[in-house]
C-alpha cells in the first residue's frame, strides 16, 4: 500500500522515467545508459540505511515495458507517417509528368505559329516550305532597310530643323546659343556635328545673306535690298567666322594639350575632326610648325658651317680625295633620319590621315630644314673654289640619297614594311627638287666643264710657254699642219691668264691654280716666266693627273645627271679630252719633234735626235687615252645610238692624228738617218782599201769612216729604244737596216780592194752588220743584214772559192734587200773591185758567169 501525505512512500520503489528526447540524443550510448541505470538501482538502497538487499528488478522491467509500449506506439505512428508521405510523392509525380506535357505541347505550338510566320514573312507568295531558305530573308532584310531609310529621313529632318533653328537665330538674334550648347557638351561626336553645322551655316549665309559676302546684286530671297530692314539685320558671316575660329582654335588648344600628354587616341578624335571642319589643314600646320625638331633647327639655321680652313684647301685640291659631306649638314641629315623613324610612330597613332600628314612633314624637313643648310654649305663652297662647289654638290648629293634610301627601306608609318608607292614618290620627289636648281638644263655639265678647263690650262700653263716660244718653221707644210694646235695652245694659254686676273676668283682658287701650275704670286708678268726644256717634254704622269681629274668628273656626272643626259654628258667630256691631252699637249709635242727631224733631214753635222724620246710618252699617252675612252666615255653613251657614233669617229680621229704624227716623225728620223749615213759614207776615201804599208794596218783594220759610222749607229740604237717598244721598234729598226743595207751594199761597189784591204773592208763590214744587228730584225731583213758579210769575203778569197761561190748566185737582180743570195751582176761588180782582177783566175771567174 501507499502512504499517504509527505512522508509516505509507495509500495514498490518507482523506477526513472524517459522520453523519447532522451534516446533520439545524439550523445546516447546504450552501455552508459545501462550503467546509470545500474548506479542509480545501488544507490538508493545504500541512501535506505537498511542492511543490503538482493536487487529488485521489477521497477526496471516495468520500466522497459512502458518503453517497449512508447516505442510500439512510436512505430505504428511512424509507419502511417512514412504511408501518408509515400502517397503524396506518388501523387506530386503525377502531377509533374502531367505540367511537363501541357508545357511540351505549348511548346510545339510556340514553335510552329513562329516557323508559319517566318514562313509567311519570306515566303508571302506561298511557295513551298522546302524553299523558304531560297528567300534568304528578304523580307526581313526590306523591312530593315526601310526602317533606316526612315531613320536617316528622321535624322535629316531633325538636323534641317535644328540646322533651321541655328539659322534664325543667327540671323535674327546674332547669337549661336543651340550650337554652343552642343559644344560645351564636349565629346567627338559633339564636336563633329559643330563642325558640320558651322559649314552648313556657312553656307547658307553665302546665299541667304549675300551682302554680308560683299554681293550686292539687287535681289535676296526675292527682295529687293531696299526692302530689306536693316536695322534688325546681323552680319552672320563675321558671327559664324567668328564661331568657326573659336571652335578651331579650342580644338587645337586640346590637340596640342594630347600631344604633350601623349594621348593619341585624343589627338586622333581632334584631329578627324579638324579634318572634317577643313580638310585638317590647321591641325597638320600645327603639328608640323611648332615641333621641336623645326624650332631647334630654325635657331641653328644661321650658324656657319663647320669645316675647317684645312679641309676646305683639301676639298679644293683636285690631286687629294674629297674630304666628304660638310659635318653640320652630316649631322642635320643624321638627325632627320631618326626624328622621321620616331615620328613617323606617332602621326599613325595621332591622325587617322596619316600619310597625309607625313607627306607634309616630309616636304617641311626638306624643303626647310635640308634646303637651307644645303645652300649655307654650297654658297660657301663656291666662295672656295669651282672645284669645291662641285665635290660639296656630290658629297651632298650622295649623302641625301642614302637617307632616303634608308627612310625608304624603314617605311616609316608602314615600319616594318617598306615605305608606300606615295611615300616614296614624295621622298623622291623633295630629293629631286633639293638639286634642280643645280642641275638643271646644261648648269651642271659647264660647272664641270669650266673647272676641268681650268685645272688643264693650270697644269699645261708652263708646256704652252715653252712650245709657243720655240723656233717654229716660218712657212711651209709644218707651220701649216701645226696651225690648229698653235690656236689651242696659245688660247689655252690666255684663257688662264684671264682667269687669274678675273675678278670673282676666290684666293683660294686662284692659290691653286697657281699650284697646280707651277707659278708664284711674285710673278707680276706671267708671259715672261722662265721656262726650262724639261717643262716642255711630254709626261705620262702629267697625263694621268688629268685623267684621274676627268675619271672624277665623269663619276660625278654619272651620280648628278639625268640618265637621259648622260651621252650628251660624256660627249663634252671627251671632247674637253681629245682637245686638251690630245691636241695642246701630246700633239703640240709631237709637232715639235717633227718639225726638229724635217729641220735635219740635210744638216751638213751630225744630226741630233734629242727628239726621239719624246715619240715614246706620246704613244703611252694616245694608248692611255684610247683606252679611257672605249673603256668608260663610249660605253656611257650606248643608250643613244647616235651620240655614241659621233664619239666613236672623233675619238677615231684624234687618236689617228696622234698617230699620224708619231710615224711622221719616225719617217722623217729614217731620211735623218739615212742621209747622215749617206754623206758619212761619202766621206771614204779612194785609197782606204789600197793600203801599200801592211804593217800601218795591223793594228786598226777599220777605217775611220767604219769607227764614226758604228758610233753614230749606237748613238741611235740607244735612242730609239727610247721612242719605240715592242713590234713598233722591230719594223722600225728593220726598216732603217734596209735603208742602211742599200747604201753599204752600193758603196763598197765603189772602191778598188787589194788583199790587205779586203781585210779592212771584212772589218768594216762587220762594224756595221755588229751594229745593225744591235736592233731588233724581221728575220728576211736579218737574214738581208748578213748577206753584207758575204761581200767581204769576195775581196780576201782566192779565184777557186769564188769559181765556188759563182755557182750559187741569183739568176737575176731584184734588189740587195731582197734577195737571198748575191745577183749575178752584182757579184761581177764586187769582183771587178778587186785589184787583181786582170789576173787569168779571177777572168776566168768572170767569163764563167
Amino acid at each position: 500500500m501507499e502512504r499517504t501525505g509527505s512522508g509516505s512512500r509507495a509500495l514498490f520503489p518507482k523506477g526513472p522515467s524517459f522520453t523519447i528526447d532522451d534516446f533520439s540524443n545524439k550523445d546516447f550510448i546504450v552501455r552508459d545508459f545501462v550503467d546509470d541505470l545500474a548506479e542509480s538501482a545501488v544507490s538508493f538502497n545504500r541512501r535506505s540505511g537498511q542492511a543490503q538487499q538482493p536487487f529488485d528488478p521489477k521497477p526496471l522491467i516495468r520500466t522497459f515495458e512502458n518503453a517497449l509500449q512508447g516505442l510500439g506506439n512510436l512505430s505504428e505512428e511512424l509507419q502511417a507517417k512514412e504511408s501518408d508521405l509515400l502517397s503524396q510523392a506518388r501523387r506530386g509525380e503525377i502531377q509533374h509528368d502531367q505540367t511537363l506535357e501541357i508545357l511540351g505541347r505549348k511548346l510545339d505550338q510556340s514553335i510552329d505559329q513562329f516557323e508559319a510566320l517566318d514562313l509567311t514573312l519570306n515566303n508571302p507568295n506561298g511557295n513551298e516550305r522546302g524553299n523558304r531558305g531560297d528567300a534568304g530573308g528578304n523580307i526581313a532584310v526590306q523591312i530593315g532597310e526601310k526602317l533606316e531609310e526612315l531613320d536617316r529621313k528622321r535624322r535629316r529632318a531633325l538636323d534641317a530643323n535644328f540646322l533651321i533653328q541655328c539659322w534664325l537665330q543667327v540671323s535674327e538674334t546674332g547669337e549661336l546659343t543651340l550650337l554652343q550648347d552642343i559644344q560645351r557638351q564636349g565629346g567627338s561626336e559633339n564636336k563633329v556635328r559643330c563642325a558640320v553645322i558651322a559649314h552648313q551655316l556657312m553656307r547658307i549665309s553665302q546665299r541667304l545673306d549675300p551682302i554680308s559676302w560683299g554681293q550686292t546684286n539687287g535681289f535676296r530671297n526675292g527682295y529687293a535690298n531696299s526692302e530689306i530692314d536693316d536695322d534688325r539685320r546681323y552680319n552672320t558671316r563675321e558671327i559664324l567666322e567668328k564661331f568657326c575660329e573659336t571652335l578651331e582654335q579650342d580644338l587645337l588648344k586640346q590637340f596640342n594639350n594630347s600631344y604633350r600628354k601623349q594621348n593619341f587616341d585624343d589627338m586622333k578624335e581632334c584631329a578627324k575632326v579638324l579634318y572634317d571642319f577643313n580638310g585638317g589643314a590647321s591641325v597638320i600646320a600645327v603639328f608640323v610648325n611648332q615641333h621641336q625638331f623645326f624650332i631647334d633647327r630654325d635657331q641653328l639655321i644661321t650658324d656657319e658651317v663647320t669645316m675647317d680652313g684645312e679641309t676646305w684647301d683639301q676639298l679644293a685640291d683636285p690631286d687629294s680625295e674629297p674630304p666628304g659631306v660638310e659635318p653640320s649638314l652630316q649631322s642635320l641629315i643624321d638627325e632627320v633620319k631618326i626624328v622621321m623613324q620616331e615620328e613617323s610612330f606617332i602621326i599613325k597613332r595621332a591622325f587617322p590621315y596619316y600619310e597625309t600628314v607625313l607627306i607634309k612633314f616630309i616636304q617641311r624637313v626638306f624643303q626647310q630644314s635640308i634646303q637651307q643648310r644645303l645652300e649655307l654649305v654650297l654658297e660657301k663652297a663656291n666662295t672656295i673654289s669651282s672645284l669645291a662647289f662641285l665635290r660639296s654638290l656630290h658629297s651632298s648629293r650622295s649623302y641625301i640619297g642614302a637617307l632616303v634610301e634608308d627612310l625608304k627601306a624603314h617605311g616609316l608609318t608602314e615600319h616594318p614594311e617598306p615605305c608606300s608607292p606615295q611615300i616614296s614618290q614624295t621622298l623622291d620627289q623633295q630629293m629631286e627638287e633639293l638639286f634642280v636648281p643645280y642641275i638643271v638644263g646644261n648648269s651642271y655639265i659647264e660647272r664641270e666643264k669650266k673647272s676641268l678647263e681650268e685645272l688643264f690650262n693650270s697644269l699645261l700653263f708652263k708646256y704652252n710657254i715653252y712650245h709657243s716660244r720655240r723656233k717654229k718653221a716660218p712657212t711651209g707644210f709644218m707651220a701649216s699642219l701645226a696651225q690648229r694646235t698653235d690656236q689651242l695652245m696659245s688660247s689655252a694659254k690666255d684663257a688662264y691668264l684671264e682667269r687669274l686676273e678675273s675678278s670673282d676668283l676666290t684666293a683660294t682658287q686662284k692659290a691653286m691654280m697657281l699650284r697646280v701650275a707651277g707659278v708664284q704670286e711674285t710673278d707680276k708678268n706671267k708671259n715672261e716666266i722662265e721656262v726650262s726644256e724639261a717643262e716642255g717634254v711630254l709626261s705620262t704622269a702629267t697625263a694621268k693627273r688629268m685623267l684621274t681629274w676627268l675619271a672624277e668628273s665623269v663619276r660625278r656626272t654619272l651620280e648628278l645627271g639625268s640618265p637621259s643626259d648622260t651621252p650628251k654628258d660624256v660627249a663634252i667630256l671627251l671632247n674637253l679630252l681629245l682637245t686638251n691631252m690630245g691636241q695642246v699637249y701630246v700633239e703640240t709635242a709631237l709637232e715639235a719633234a717633227l718639225e726638229k727631224a724635217t729641220s735635219q733631214e740635210n744638216v751638213k753635222t751630225e744630226p741630233d735626235l734629242s727628239y726621239l724620246p719624246s715619240v715614246r710618252p706620246a704613244v703611252t699617252i694616245g694608248s692611255m687615252m684610247n683606252r679611257f675612252i672605249n673603256m668608260v666615255l663610249i660605253r656611257l653613251a650606248e643608250s643613244n645610238t647616235t651620240v655614241r657614233r659621233s664619239m666613236e669617229a672623233q675619238a677615231k680621229m684624234g687618236i689617228e692624228s696622234i698617230e699620224k704624227k708619231a710615224s711622221s716623225i719616225m719617217k722623217s728620223t729614217v731620211d735623218v738617218i739615212v742621209n747622215w749615213i749617206s754623206k758619212s759614207l761619202a766621206q771614204q776615201k779612194k785609197l782606204d782599201f789600197l793600203p801599200k804599208d801592211e804593217l800601218s794596218i795591223i793594228d786598226s783594220l777599220q777605217t775611220p769612216t767604219c769607227t764614226t759610222t758604228c758610233m753614230f749607229l749606237s748613238k741611235c740604237t740607244k735612242l730609239i729604244s727610247q721612242a719605240v717598244d715592242g713590234a713598233n721598234l722591230e719594223v722600225f729598226s728593220s726598216e732603217l737596216a734596209l735603208e742602211i743595207q742599200r747604201l753599204l751594199f752600193e758603196h763598197f761597189k765603189k772602191f778598188k780592194v787589194n788583199a790587205t784591204g779586203g781585210l779592212m773592208v771584212t772589218k768594216d763590214i762587220a762594224g756595221y752588220v755588229a751594229a745593225l744587228k744591235e736592233w731588233p730584225l724581221a728575220k728576211d731583213v736579218e737574214a738581208a743584214v748578213e748577206m753584207l758579210t758575204e761581200i767581204g769575203y769576195l775581196f780576201i778569197i782566192g779565184p777557186e772559192a769564188l769559181r765556188e761561190r759563182s755557182r750559187n748566185l741569183a739568176s737575176s737582180s731584184a734588189g740587195p734587200a731582197a734577195a737571198k743570195k748575191l745577183a749575178k751582176a752584182d757579184f761581177k761588180a764586187f769582183i771587178q773591185s778587186r785589184d787583181d782582177a786582170k789576173t787569168a783566175g779571177v777572168q776566168s771567174v768572170l767569163s764563167s758567169l
